[in-house]
């Protein structure tokens, strides 16, 4: 089974996170931030992962700690659950629909970590949570996963229905990208022989 269990504590943020890559879509979610918690579970369910995510944070002052560490710390996670990458497909993209709204995200296992955001959200919060911080939650991940992402809103009016597109777009795309390749079994999916 390709899981990982990671602790990450700091002054700011007390974080726990179990990963398994070859789950059902189970999730179990105490971020301490529900919209943020509504998103990882589309990870959980649209990437077929289980996902259990335990974060404390300082959100007396905001959540932009606890969202990018969380983010940073699923990162670190998925880097050690994948292992080795041999005979994974490598590369994932998914296109998502919800009702006016469309994004893409596409995907590559690379090692290099690299993130392309295109996302113009129509406003600055969706309830309590600040929009920006969606931004933050996927540099984290790129940083510590080693992946390169492209993630682009091609359209959409209402935030809500943008960022859900793009997480569940997200948990799509990682899906297929983890996927064994039963035509390459075992080989690693680089001419450098390595990722």
């Amino acid at each position: 089974m390709r899981q990982a269990e990671i602790s990450r504590n700091t002054l700011e943020t007390q974080i726990s996170i179990s990963l398994n890559l070859d789950g059902s879509g189970v999730a179990q979610l105490d971020s301490g931030v529900p919209f943020l918690d509504h998103m990882l579970d589309q990870i959980a369910r649209h990437g077929l992962v289980d996902l259990s995510v335990k974060a404390r944070g300082d959100l007396h002052i905001d959540a932009h700690h606890t969202v990018e560490d969380i983010g940073i710390t699923l990162g670190q996670a998925f880097a050690r659950a994948v292992g080795d990458k041999k005979g994974v497909r490598r590369y994932g993209h998914a296109y998502v629909p919800l009702d006016e709204a469309l994004s893409r995200v596409v995907i590559d296992l690379s090692g290099r970590p690299g993130l392309i955001f295109d996302v113009t959200f129509t406003r600055a919060t969706i309830g309590a949570f600040d929009v920006d911080l969606v931004r933050e939650f996927f540099q984290g991940f790129v940083n510590h996963a080693g992946v390169t992402l492209h993630i682009d809103n091609l359209r959409g009016e209402n935030a809500h229905h943008q960022c859900e597109t793009v997480f569940k777009a997200f948990g799509r795309a990682l899906r297929a990208a983890v996927e064994f390749d039963e035509r390459a079994l075992g080989q690693m999916p680089s001419t450098k022989g390595c990722l």
